[in-house]
């Protein structure tokens, strides 16, 4: 929580990427499943852009008619053009519809393929990137391209045809006028294309400011009595703050830049119209235009102007549609350090829970220069109930991290049953493993749907009997609405022993032929503990049970303890046998033990 603001997200490397728009190239796989509904929105689009480039053709009838004294043709003429605006309107309410609901529909993929992608990245993914960051790309930038998608490109296309048809149309009207209009294009384009750049650097910053803003609130936020507790209020105030500042200011390059590239490119299209407009009024009074003809150009100069301000201001849509498209695919496109094989092994079943480690040497991502494990071999029969002690950072946890396959080890192997864990899919195995963790996580949902985390199909009886297994039945049925009752966000409504309750209890629901307890009674007072401890050594039964426990009283009914010391195995034996040998075992001992050995 003390962490200094971080510096600007990513590097000018990086940032170099932002600076084209090939990133908008990763949508289309999510645009081909739905190829009809982006045909049938591109013709919308045409029709609208072919109806209004039609509308000024009209209008120079009616006006070259003023005079006639044909009143049928010019009420024809009338008819037509209100025909033709009808027209206009239904074409441009069913393209905003079709395009709305693409927009919509890939935006909703993209959410899923990128949830879907990082709830199974391995923990080394999270050393490396902040969950409020994750969720922000997921949230905010798959906004920006929803407004793209279902806006900006399909604005920016009916615009672009009008602009093309409109320049020809313009063309046919006078060659004379078009070609001095066809004079200010270039002064138009230039600074779009070099201030556009500049837009693209800019907007790609903006998003991983706000990401780095989101995922500051949301560590702050996720640990709020601990911020309260060290009164840390007003440095997180700080440090969210500038955060969010440096955000701003990111975020106010931009907006002048854009807001100075509007004013060039407005300015100088509607001077150029302007000017045609006088010349054009000049040739209308020497007879070499009519007054139709002249408001059919203008009409469409107008036309053209306002494709070229819209696409102006659209351009700064899809940079920053660009930018985050691209950190949406770094999520996507993003190597889990544990990849599953192409065709997993299979388990022999019934699973018998037989665990080894050969040779085992692994550093955390975070920290390779120091060993968690060092030159770890272990043999775990079937059955067995096996606890590892030893101090704080000796590799206990890494020890069931590393039989989940969290992480994969940098050289030697982990075998379930005698199948190597990189050769199985991980969502097989683990599901013949149970998991009771030293810090237990409670979602926000109710008492039984925690529970039925364990195995989603459970019954309500199961879930009870359960409940009751881990002594948290008396507490739930003791709360207002019993197994129906809300936990609140991480439980916060629970006390820490209720939540280690709820941990096995889920536990216990699993039924696994492999159960880890990393500390797993470490927060309940004594009667509690005796209680789930008594439904531990229930369920232990016919299991493989990995217990890790710095309070030795809970292991020493253990078949076999393993002593861990910077990564390394010092000792195993029965508790009698380590007491025994003393080292380090005997030293663990004799500090829990107020009358030291001879108490035991």
């Amino acid at each position: 929580m003390a962490r200094a603001p971080a510096p600007a997200p990513n590097s000018t490397e990086e940032r170099e990427k932002s600076r084209n728009f090939r990133a908008l190239k990763a949508l289309a796989p999510f645009l081909w499943p739905y190829r009809k509904l982006v045909i049938a929105a591109g013709l919308a689009l045409v029709l609208t852009a072919m109806v209004s480039l039609t509308l000024p053709l009209a209008v120079r009838r009616v006006v070259d008619n003023f005079s006639t004294s044909d009143a049928a043709l010019l009420d024809q003429y009338f008819m037509a053009a209100l025909a033709i605006a009808g027209l206009l309107a239904v074409g441009t309410a069913l393209r905003y519809a079709l395009v709305t609901l693409l927009g919509e529909r890939v935006v909703a993929d993209i959410r899923k393929a990128v949830f879907d992608r990082v709830i199974g990245m391995s923990p080394a993914f999270y050393e490396r990137i902040m969950t409020g960051e994750v969720l922000s790309r997921i949230t905010t930038d798959t906004t920006l391209i929803q407004s793209v998608i279902g806006s900006s490109v399909s604005i920016a296309l009916r615009n672009l045809l009008i602009f093309l048809g409109g320049l020809v149309l313009m063309l046919l009207t006078s060659a004379k006028l078009s070609g001095l209009v066809l004079l200010i294009v270039p002064a138009v384009i230039v600074p779009i294309l070099t201030l556009g750049r500049r837009m693209r650097v800019l907007s790609r910053e903006t998003q991983d400011w706000i990401a780095a803003s989101s995922g500051n609130a949301s560590e702050s936020l996720s640990a709020v009595q601990t911020v309260q507790a060290f009164t840390h209020e007003n440095a997180s105030r700080a440090q969210f703050s500038q955060i969010t500042e440096s955000s701003f200011a990111a975020a106010k390059t931009r907006i002048r830049i854009r807001a100075f590239m509007t004013v060039i490119v407005i300015f100088l299209t509607f001077c150029g119209i302007v000017g045609v407009l006088w010349i054009g009024a000049r040739d209308v009074r020497l007879g070499d235009m009519t007054p139709g003809a002249l408001i059919q150009f203008v009409i469409y100069a107008v036309m053209v102007a306002g494709a070229v301000a819209a696409l102006s201001e659209i351009w700064g849509e899809l940079q920053r549609a660009a930018g985050a498209t691209e950190r949406l695919v770094e999520l996507l496109e993003t190597e889990d350090t544990v990849r599953d094989p192409d065709a997993g092994a299979v388990l022999p079943q019934p699973v018998q829970g037989h665990i080894a480690f050969e040779d085992v040497h692994f550093s955390y991502p975070a920290r390779p220069a120091i060993a968690a494990l060092d030159g770890v071999s272990l043999n775990i029969a079937p059955g067995e109930t096996v606890a590892f002690v030893g101090p704080s950072g000796a590799g206990k946890t890494t020890i069931i991290q590393m039989i989940q396959r969290f992480y994969d080890p940098q050289a030697g192997r982990i075998t379930l049953d005698g199948v190597d864990l990189r050769d199985l899919g991980r969502s097989a195995f683990r599901q013949s493993i149970a998991l009771v963790p030293q810090d237990p996580v409670i979602f926000a949902a109710s008492a039984a749907e925690n529970i039925r985390f364990g195995r989603l199909g459970a019954t309500d009886a199961e879930v009870e009997a359960a409940a009751k297994a881990a002594a948290a039945h008396e507490f739930i049925t003791a709360l207002p609405d019993g197994y129906d009752a809300y936990f609140g966000e991480r439980g916060v409504m629970l006390s820490g022993g209720q939540k280690q309750r709820i941990a096995i209890a889920r536990a216990i629901l699993r039924d696994a032929p492999v159960l880890l307890l990393d500390e797993a009674t470490s927060a309940l007072d004594a009667e509690s503990e005796r209680a789930v401890q008594q439904a531990v050594d229930l369920l232990s039964e016919n299991r493989t049970t990995l217990i890790v426990a710095h309070r030795l009283a809970t292991v020493k009914k253990a078949d076999r303890i393993v002593v861990l010391e910077a990564g390394r195995v010092v000792a195993t034996g029965t508790h009698d046998e380590l007491v025994a040998k003393g080292g380090l075992y005997a030293r663990l001992a004799r500090l829990q033990f107020t009358d030291g050995i001879a108490a035991e």
